[in-house]
């Protein structure tokens, strides 16, 4: 072999093996580069969280301050107001009712147990017998003496008993 030939084989070699101590040099960045790109992928997740955080915050407080919310708010309020004065209502007229049968049954002329008693709104509705036109008159009297009562529907019968 030839001097040259060798000379050529060991500048081939030589050049390989340039190349590959570059391409492990290349490896061993690439290898540390997943490092760096996962850290700069973290990062531009945490950016785009912050980002999607705060329009959902801008959305937020849009829809809460928009005029439909403030109407369906204040409907909501009126609603449970209203439900308040029915149960404040209906505990007050169920008062009134217990009042209006102690108040007739007290009566020694009055059979209590033969008068219905309902009570809406504060008004008292009285259904059943009577004994006379008197006792009649007297259980309406009664049941409009009592506190809270508006008016009295008396809706007795006479009847001897």
């Amino acid at each position: 072999m030839s001097k040259k030939w060798v000379g050529s084989v060991m500048a081939s070699c030589l050049v390989g093996l340039i190349a590959c101590t570059e391409r492990a040099g290349d490896s061993t960045r690439q290898q540390a580069d997943p490092i760096g790109q996962a850290e700069k992928a973290a990062a531009a997740a945490g950016n785009k969280a912050a980002e999607m955080a705060e329009l959902a915050r801008d959305k937020t407080r849009a829809f809460v301050t928009s005029p439909e919310v403030r109407q369906d708010a204040k409907a909501v309020g009126s609603a449970i107001k209203n439900a308040g004065n029915a149960a404040v209502a209906s505990v007050d007229d169920a008062a009134i009712t217990a009042s209006v049968t102690q108040a007739l049954a007290k009566d020694g002329e009055l059979n209590a147990s033969r008068i219905e008693v309902q009570t809406r709104g504060g008004v008292v509705h009285l259904a059943g017998q009577a004994p006379s036109a008197a006792a009649k008159a007297r259980a309406g009297k009664l049941a409009g003496a009592v506190q809270d009562v508006s008016a009295v529907d008396n809706a007795l019968d006479v009847r001897a008993l």
